[in-house]
């Protein structure tokens, strides 16, 4: 006889579970992890971890809703019970597929007792009280089983109950978030409705303060001509009647003298002319500065002038000191700021005989030359438009605008950024007027920078040459520096 022993139970047992394997749909693939104690009882392990209860975690978290319920909002609320919705039917899933698997349990312990009592039917002895045993148990766990189910049935109908109960709050809330929606929409027509007439009510007010405020300026302007009208009315205008009609008096007076002077000067000429017949020559143009004058024959038999040997001299009133002019030899020349308040007089010598022509009264200045240099003063740099006629004695190739600057310590010439010449005021600098005669010569200056350099500069207009050397010349004498003309020191 063969003996059955515990091994041949343990592979029949494997044997039974590959067999019925196939038949059975388990969720999770594998049997619950428990042991079978004494009186047929069911053993947990120890160190399975504590599965809280469905029905208590759904009751957790349903209280934890509910106290949150005062902190939320109502969207907020509409989107935990949705939540909650979304999680009781995944609990339902989850029990119905529980109930699969145990109806698949229930199909497996009933093969599993068919199998045990075929077995049972096929062994005696020892073999068969284990059989027996294995019936018992078997029968004992589709017992728990079955309570399990009626539990889990229970548990599903809270469940179900539970997701009703969300559902129907899920209604609830997306009503009542329909209703608050309705609500703020029309809070906020309102709102913009106010806000609109509040700004109306705004423009409304500052357009009629606008015209209020044009409407009294209106009326001031009216009251403040009125009162001026009054006033004139009321106050004698004599005395400014008596101004303008004084003011315009020394207008006259000062032209008249200025007519005075200039007859007085052509009546000492006429008798200067008178009491020497025999002068040949005479002087023409203006005795003012920033003119030119001219030796011009007086009667028709004089000889001609270039033929003539001329010469300038300056006359300075204390004295009667009369001072040679270097350089000026031609019969026209152009007074210079240093000629000003002086008497001019010019020799002419043909064969032996002297002849000798004089202004008739000192040179006069240039009108508001004066107010201009205090301008010009001012500044520290102060530019000028030149040409440069002559370089070191010879004609220059180049008619070009250069720029002359005459500043506080030095005379730069330069042309765009190239620097023709830049020396500061020393005792070999001179500066005058050109002295060589010619039709430009009231617009022209010489200047010697330094020994070996000099250069003749034609200005734009008159003003601007006399106004240049006498700028030169008060910048130099604040250096201590006697800015003048060749061998002009005897007039200085």
């Amino acid at each position: 006889m063969t003996r059955v022993t515990g091994d041949f139970g343990d592979s029949m047992q494997k044997d039974a579970l590959h067999m019925v394997s196939s038949d059975a749909n388990f969720v999770k693939g594998r049997f619950p992890d428990y042991k079978i104690g004494a009186n047929n009882t069911i053993i947990e392990p120890e160190n399975a971890p504590e599965v809280m209860p469905l029905k208590e975690v759904v009751a957790k978290e349903t209280a934890q809703l509910l106290e949150q319920q005062k902190r939320l909002s109502v969207r907020d609320l509409k989107e935990k019970f949705e939540k909650g919705l979304s999680g009781a039917a995944k609990l339902s899933a989850e029990a119905k597929w529980r109930e699969v698997a145990s109806l698949d349990r229930h199909v497996l312990l009933k093969k599993l007792r068919d199998v045990l009592d075929s077995l049972r039917g096929r062994v005696a002895g020892r073999n068969r009280d284990d059989a027996e045993e294995a019936i018992s148990l078997v029968e004992a766990l589709a017992l728990q089983l079955t309570q399990k189910e009626g539990e889990l049935f229970h548990e599903k109908a809270e469940v179900e109950k539970l997701a009703n109960f969300l559902k129907q709050a899920t209604e609830d809330a997306k009503k009542v978030v329909e209703e608050e929606k309705t609500l703020a929409l029309g809070e906020i027509e309102r709102a913009k409705a106010a806000i609109e007439r509040v700004e109306q009510a705004l423009r409304e007010h500052e357009l009629s303060t606008s015209n209020t405020e044009e409407q009294e300026m209106e009326e001031l302007r009216k009251e403040i001509q009125e009162a001026r009208r009054i006033k004139m009315l009321h106050q004698p205008s004599r005395v400014m009647d008596m101004e303008h009609e004084l003011r315009a008096l020394r207008v006259l007076l000062l032209e008249k003298s200025q007519l005075c002077i200039h007859l007085k000067k052509e009546l000492a000429m006429i008798k200067r002319l008178e009491e020497d017949k025999s002068c040949l020559f005479e002087l023409e143009g203006s005795e003012s500065l920033g003119s030119c004058l001219h030796i011009v024959p007086r009667v028709d038999t004089a000889p001609d002038i270039s033929n003539c040997s001329i010469q300038w001299y300056r006359i300075i009133p204390e004295g009667s000191k009369k001072v040679l002019i270097s350089g000026a030899t031609k019969s026209t020349y152009a007074p210079e700021p240093l000629d000003v308040g002086r008497l001019l007089q010019a020799e002419v010598i043909l064969d032996d005989e002297r002849v000798t022509v004089s202004t008739a009264g000192p040179i006069d200045p240039a009108a508001g030359l004066e107010t201009y240099i205090e301008t010009l003063v001012k500044k520290s740099d102060n530019e000028f438009n030149v040409v440069v006629t002559h370089m070191n004695g010879r004609d220059y190739p180049s008619s070009s605008v250069h720029a002359l600057h005459v500043e506080t310590l030095r005379i730069k010439l330069r042309k765009g950024r190239s620097t023709k010449a830049k020396e500061s005021y020393s005792s070999s600098m001179q500066l005058c007027g050109v002295r060589g005669g010619g039709s430009a010569a009231a617009q022209a200056v010489f200047w010697q920078a330094r020994k070996g350099l000099s250069f003749t500069l034609a200005f734009e207009t008159e003003r601007e040459r006399n106004a240049a050397i006498l700028l030169a010349r008060k910048f130099a004498f604040s250096c201590n520096i006697m800015l003048a003309g060749p061998d002009d020191q005897a007039s200085l």
